[in-house]
Formats: structure tokens, C-alpha cells, sequence
């Protein structure tokens, strides 16, 4: 249970025969619980993969600090940091060395997850307990994983049974700072697998009523302090997996989830009332659907061809009120707003190992985006045609690995991406009103990267690389008006990235694993809002007018100290320049300079285990509602304790207090965090 820089399949791949870092034909172990079909090439695998540093978060560590929900997973992680949404979306997202969630696509066991519309997507939405882990690939984002992945990716990658039954129950309640009841967490899954088949399934809900600040906060007009006005939410999630496994080397699977939640929005704690007053909003729907069929097909003794098709659907519902009891659908400033957006296509992998020492692998990708959406206004009341937006994308890939020597693989890679925007839809005004057609201008990026891997012992690497990547602009970027505040610009380029890294990982004085990379990104044709005057209107319109310099290194570490102690953590520097127009200069927002996580695992009994574990972060740049001034947040560390105890074999209790000192933080101007909270649960495995 390693949390580190580079990936711990780095180390695994070390330890088996150096040629079989890149092979084409080797199969993944048997008994491992990780479904390797939904594996993109994010990290190094011993099953093939980019030999370049990453991280690889277990779901043995997101029990083992109860991370319930992905952003909060994901911020265990060096190079990671938490963030959050400013005003009335209430969305959590993190950012992967100071790349935003624009710039690093989100996949689903490799299937991408994107919104036609503007690509939010709120990970806090996104529930953990059936994942096996979760791939991190930082700065280097292998060209075969398709297009977008300028500033690295994030795979959720689910569970796949590895006996002939086993499952798992869990449940939980949370309780605030004076022991009230706020909500809970229950799931359970179950699988089975037969000699040429296996199947998969579960169910989690976790659901939210409130969460209490701390009582260092100090009341305002808009919060008094106590239970967060807003900070409601509820989500659940189904899912089932359908695999079929002819042969020792071939596999074909059938994969379906269903995610649905709800939520509420708090206020700007300060803000005054009437720049409040478009900010009443709740989503009362929220829902993500994925349909997908994943194959491996062995091809001879030295070839493979890896399939996948995906069918997506995300139906969003936002809803808009005159007053802060949320009941009154009124003015002009009411409305209920509906998405539904849907996503399918595809792609091949072809990989061979029949050239001696090198392993060519190509990949094609193909997707259409269909947005539509239409808004309900109250006054006057009247509801929206239908607005339609539809968008293709390709990507064809090549990526070569040459094994210079047993130890030593360099890998190169290219690709070219482009996106033809059928149709670009809006509605102007309300009865009276017409339809936007929006130019529909294509745009199209090439691609290019290498790295080199060294294994230089067997339980170590050094691997260096440099990656320049594109990232597409969405709809929302291109035509939003942003409720009249803003202008279309269909000629926005797409943005580029050349991201370096050096980094290194050694097993060193027997139980102590240390890992760190040093990474210098450099992002170009930024996009940024610029202020224009429109038809004598002072307006923003986007534009390719930003760039961004940052650079920093991580550090991690772990060591058993004795058979009953375990200590680790890891440390980020990230230093962040930017250069944008706009007046005051924007800074670059949502990220630390300093972060730090610590841990210790005690276990002075068999069955007991207590987990102290410390999150640091050092101030980091916000801005007010307006955007006219910037500042710092307060620097922050938060104490958090579990212990669990195992009653009998696969029962255990648990118990956790989060944020012991309850600290008043906040990681964005006017949205403080949670303060001191415990949660009290069971687990049960068999």
C-alpha cells in the first residue's frame, strides 16, 4: 500500500525479466484483483504500458483513509491537490501539478468521461468503494490513451472477482462535531470467477445532509455558522461487469454502470445579498450512465489486438430560485436548465513484438459528442426549443519501445488529433427570440513524446521524459455567453503543453522505498477571458492569449520501522507562473506551493490497527467573486485518526475522526470547510 511518485507497477515490472517490460504478449497474474482491461497506458505495468513516472492509488489505501469520494481519494496522492468551484456550481475537482480538469481527461476503465458541453464534471460526485485503483498519469500521457491528455489522465479502474465467491459489505454513519446524526455511507459487491467466465457486481449510496463548520468560524449575514446552508448531497451507483475468458490469453468483457445523485449549493459566505441573488441554485439531478465492451485477442506468439466501444449518456438538472429557501421560481432570474447529453464510439490497439527488441503498438480512437439542452423561464414563463450541439473526434497513434539493452527500454510516440464540429446550436431570447448557428470551424493538433526507462537494479528505475500534448477547447469555452457577460470565439486554437520529468525510485536500506521526480511544464496558447467592448458593452471573450511556466518535485516515502510499525508520506513543491491579460493580472488560482501527507500505521495487536495521518498545505492564490483583487488563503494542516479492529476473520469496525483540531480553512474566497466530523463503521469481507 504504497502511496508514491511513480507507480509500484514500476517496481513490479523491475522484478520481472527486463524484456517483458513492453512485451506484447505478456498476460497479467491470475490472482490479481485489478481489472487490466479498463488499465489505460498511464503508468508503467508489468503488463505493458508507458514505462514513465505516475502514481497508482490501491483501494487498499482509500480504505485505509476513507476516501469515499474521488477528489478526496486522489488528494493522497504527491502532485495532487484538492479544489473547488467558486459561486453557486459547488463542484470539487483537484488539479495534477497545477493542471486543471480542462487539461486532464478523466477515463472509466478507459473508457473517457467528457461533457459535450463544458467538460465539468464534479468529482465529488464519484463514489470509490468498487474500484481496484486508480491510475495517475502526471505530465506523460501515453499518445495510444487517445486525445486530450495534455497535462497528464485519470483512470478509475473497477474490480474484477479473482475467486470462485467473494464480496464485500460495508456501512457507516457520519456524525458532526457535536455527534449529530449527518449522514451515511452503505455498498456491498459480490463476484465470482469460473474457469472461462467471471462476473462482477455492486451497489454503494453515500449520502450527505449537511456538514458543520468549525467553531473558529465566524458567522456572517449569509452563514451563521453551524450546519453549512447547502452542503446537502446524495449520490448512488450500480454497477456490473460480464467477462468471458476462452483461453489463457484472450478475454472479452461486457461492463455497465449507473451513477445518479443530487445535490445543493452554499452561498458565498460574505458577499452581499444582492450579488447573491443568482446563486439559489440546487441540481436535483445528476446523472452519468456507461455502457462498454472491452476485448484482448491474442494474435499469434508475438501480437495482440485490444477493442473498445462505449455508449455514455450524462442528464444534468439545474434549477434556479428567487430567494434562499429555494421555493420561489419567479423573475428573470429563475430558471430550470436540462441537459442531456450522450457519447459513443470506439477504439483499436494493435501491438506486436515481431520486430526484435522493439514493441510497436498503433491505436485509432473515434467518438461523437451529442449535446442538447433547453432552458424553462418564468417571466416570462416560457421553455426553449431544443438546442443542439454535435462534435467527432479521431486520434490515430504510434508508439514504439526499443529495448536498447535487458535494462534499458526508450520509448517514442506520436499522434494526430482532430474534431469536426458538426453543429454549434443556441437559443436568443425567450418567444420572440431565434436560433444561433455557430460557425462550425474543425481544428486539428499533431502530437509527440519519448522517454527513457532505466531498471538499474532489481528493485529500482530512473526514467526521464518529454511530452507535448494538446488539449481541444469545449463548447462552453468557444460560444458560451455566460448570462450576456460574454462573447462567442469559434477560432480558439487548441492549447499545448511540452511537459519534461526526471524522476527515480529505489528500495533502499532493506524496508525503505523512496521515490521523487523533478518536472518542468510549459504550457502555451493558454486559454484565458480578456475584456472587450461588444456593440458599447464590456464584455470577455476567450482567447489563446495565456501561458504558464511551472515547475517543482515530489517526494515519497515509506518504511516498516518494526513488524508492527509503518510510517510514510509524501511532499510536493510546486511553484506556478502565469501570464495572462486582465486587470488586476490573474494569478494562478487552486493549487499550494507546499503539500504534504503523512502517515503512520500502528499494530500492536493482530487484529487493531490506528492510522494518525496529517495533511499540510501551504497558502495558495483565490480571488474575490468579481475577480477584481487576488489573494492568499491561510496555509492549513489538518489531524486525522482511524482505528479499526477486526472482531472476528473479515469483520471489521472502524472508527474515524476527520480534521481532530477543527481548523477553519478555506481552499476558495467565501467557501469555508468542513471542521471536525467521525465516522463510525463496519466492514465485511468474504
Amino acid at each position: 500500500m504504497l502511496l508514491a511518485a511513480a507507480s509500484s507497477a514500476v517496481l513490479a515490472a523491475a522484478q520481472n525479466a527486463p524484456a517483458l517490460a513492453q512485451s506484447a504478449t505478456q498476460t497479467a497474474a491470475p490472482d490479481e484483483p485489478v481489472y487490466r482491461l479498463g488499465q489505460i497506458n498511464a503508468t508503467a505495468q508489468a503488463a505493458g504500458g508507458t514505462p514513465v513516472g505516475g502514481s497508482v492509488l490501491s483501494s487498499e489505501d482509500i480504505a485505509r483513509f476513507n476516501r469515499e469520494r474521488l477528489d478526496r481519494a486522489l488528494d493522497l496522492l504527491p502532485g495532487v491537490s484538492i479544489a473547488t468551484t467558486r459561486g453557486p456550481r459547488n463542484e470539487r475537482y483537484v488539479t495534477v501539478r497545477g493542471y486543471d480538469r480542462f487539461q486532464v481527461p478523466l477515463y472509466l476503465d478507459g473508457v473517457q468521461l467528457y461533457l459535450p458541453a463544458d467538460n465539468r464534471f464534479d468529482l465529488g460526485r464519484f463514489l470509490t468503494g468498487d474500484l481496484a485503483e486508480i491510475q495517475v498519469a502526471k505530465g506523460y500521457a501515453s499518445v495510444l490513451d487517445g486525445p486530450g491528455g495534455l497535462g497528464g489522465s485519470i483512470n478509475l479502474v473497477s474490480r474484477k472477482p479473482t475467486r470462485e465467491l467473494e464480496g464485500e459489505l460495508r456501512t457507516g454513519i457520519n456524525l458532526d462535531a457535536t455527534g449529530a446524526f449527518s449522514g451515511y455511507l452503505t455498498s456491498a459487491s459480490a463476484g465470482t470467477k469460473q474457469e472461462r467466465f467471471y462476473v462482477q457486481g455492486g451497489i454503494a449510496k453515500v449520502e450527505q445532509n449537511f456538514f458543520r463548520l468549525s467553531d473558529d468560524y465566524k458567522p456572517t449575514a449569509n452563514e451563521n455558522g453551524g450546519r453549512r446552508e447547502g452542503s446537502d448531497s446524495r449520490d448512488w451507483r450500480v454497477n456490473a461487469k460480464f467477462g468471458i475468458t476462452p483461453n489463457d490469453t484472450d478475454e472479452y468483457s461486457f461492463n455497465v454502470l449507473k451513477q445518479n445523485g443530487s445535490k445543493g449549493a452554499p452561498l458565498h459566505t460574505y458577499d452581499p445579498a444582492s450579488s447573491q441573488t443568482m446563486r439559489y441554485w440546487k441540481w436535483p439531478e445528476w446523472a452519468v450512465q456507461n455502457l462498454s465492451f472491452n476485448s484482448r485477442t491474442q494474435l499469434g506468439e508475438k501480437s495482440y489486438v485490444k477493442t473498445r466501444l462505449f455508449h455514455s449518456t450524462f442528464d444534468n438538472k439545474l434549477e434556479s430560485y428567487d430567494d434562499r429557501r429555494y421555493v420561489r421560481q419567479s423573475t428573470s432570474r429563475a430558471f430550470t436548465s436540462i441537459y442531456d447529453d450522450r457519447a459513443y464510439g470506439g477504439g483499436v490497439e494493435l501491438g506486436t513484438d515481431l520486430i526484435p527488441r522493439n514493441t510497436l503498438k498503433g491505436a485509432v480512437h473515434v467518438r461523437r459528442d451529442e449535446h442538447e439542452e433547453f432552458q424553462t423561464l418564468y417571466a416570462p414563463r416560457f421553455r426553449e426549443p431544443n438546442q443542439k450541439s454535435v462534435e467527432d473526434t479521431y486520434s490515430v497513434a504510434l508508439e514504439n519501445t526499443f529495448h536498447a539493452t535487458g535494462a534499458v527500454d526508450v520509448v517514442t510516440g506520436a499522434s494526430y488529433d482532430w474534431r469536426d464540429l458538426r453543429k454549434a446550436q443556441d437559443w436568443d431570447g425567450t418567444n420572440t427570440g431565434r436560433f444561433v448557428n455557430y460557425p462550425t470551424k474543425d481544428m486539428d493538433a499533431f502530437n509527440w513524446q519519448g522517454a527513457v526507462l532505466w531498471r538499474h537494479s532489481a528493485t529500482g528505475e530512473t526514467h526521464a521524459s518529454v511530452s507535448s500534448r494538446t488539449r481541444f477547447p469545449t463548447l462552453f469555452e468557444r460560444f458560451s455567453s455566460r448570462f450576456g457577460g460574454a462573447v462567442s470565439n469559434p477560432g480558439l486554437k487548441p492549447e499545448r503543453a511540452i511537459n519534461y520529468e526526471i524522476g527515480a525510485s529505489e528500495q533502499v536500506f532493506g524496508n525503505t522505498r523512496l521515490e521523487g521526480a523533478v518536472f518542468v511544464n510549459d504550457l502555451t496558447d493558454a486559454i484565458q477571458p480578456v475584456n472587450i467592448l461588444y456593440n458599447g458593452q464590456s464584455v470577455t471573450q476567450n482567447r489563446n492569449v495565456g501561458s504558464g511556466f511551472d515547475r517543482g518535485f515530489e517526494l515519497s516515502a515509506r518504511t516498516l520501522l518494526s513488524e508492527w510499525l509503518e510510517i510514510g508520506g509524501n511532499y510536493t513543491l510546486l511553484v506556478r507562473t502565469l501570464d495572462a491579460a486582465g486587470t488586476p493580472e490573474p494569478k494562478p488560482t487552486g493549487t499550494p506551493t507546499h503539500k504534504l501527507f503523512a502517515y503512520a500505521d500502528l499494530q500492536p495487536v493482530e487484529a487493531l490497527h490506528v492510522v494518525p495521518s496529517l495533511e499540510v498545505s501551504s497558502t495558495r492564490w483565490t480571488s474575490n467573486s468579481a475577480q477584481t483583487a487576488y489573494y492568499r488563503t491561510g496555509a492549513y494542516a489538518l489531524a486525522n485518526l482511524k482505528v479499526s479492529y477486526e472482531i472476528v476473520k473479515g469483520v471489521e469496525a472502524e472508527a474515524v475522526v476527520r480534521n481532530i483540531t477543527d481548523r477553519n480553512y478555506q481552499l476558495m474566497d467565501g467557501y469555508p470547510e468542513e471542521g471536525r466530523s467521525f465516522y463510525l463503521g463496519a466492514r465485511y469481507q468474504f
